[in-house]
């Protein structure tokens, strides 16, 4: 299934190369945690693909990657758009693959996420990688993912199977193009499968 999310990703716009990727969802839900699982493990896909990638923990407020991936979270992207720290990124044992956790929780989210500190990252990671993955928070919770939106070549909407509501998600969307964000798609998380149909 990672796979094939990854083929439609790179063959999404032939004309426009896709470097970097905004991964949210509409609204928190009651498992939320699935949307950076989904995240972590698209990563680790585009990485066996030959592509140098980097997952930016963009949620501020309810980090998952560095629980995801058992590394520290002392350091990473709060602390270099607050203090100017340097970009370290964190070798996860994936191949091509390496991590930037959030860094401790700030006060200003927002302002940070929305501030010409980060708009200058997001371009500094581009020439670093060829694909750069964001894990951001829902839309429709906070402006985070707004912000983040529209600087990024895409963004994609995470959908829980049973949870999320079909209201939320075109709120989310409408909410998404009104920043001029680039939505490619969406994609549906945690889906039953169906065993009535026979593998050939």
């Amino acid at each position: 299934a990672f796979r094939a999310l990854r083929t439609n990703l790179i063959y999404n716009d032939i004309d426009e190369k896709l470097c970097t990727l905004l991964v949210t969802m509409p609204a928190p839900e009651s498992d939320a945690g699935s949307k950076a699982t989904l995240v972590a493990n698209l990563a680790v896909t585009m990485a066996q693909s030959s592509r140098r990638t980097l997952l930016v923990d963009c949620d501020l407020r309810h980090p998952c990657q560095h629980e995801i991936w058992g590394i520290s979270n002392d350091c990473g992207l709060s602390g270099v758009l607050a203090s100017g720290d340097e970009v370290e990124t964190t070798d996860v044992g994936v191949e091509r693959l390496e991590v930037l956790p959030s860094g401790p929780r700030p006060d200003n989210p927002a302002d940070l996420l929305g501030s010409r500190q980060m708009e200058a990252l997001i371009a500094q990671l581009k020439g670093q990688a060829e694909f750069v993955l964001f894990d951001a928070p829902p839309v429709l919770a906070v402006t985070d993912a707004a912000l983040l939106a529209a600087h990024m070549d895409g963004v994609l909407l995470v959908l829980n199977a049973g949870q999320t509501r079909r209201d939320h998600a075109e709120r989310a969307r409408e909410l998404l193009q009104r920043v001029r964000a680039h939505v490619i798609g969406a994609v549906l998380n945690n889906a039953p499968v169906d065993t009535s149909i026979s593998a050939y």
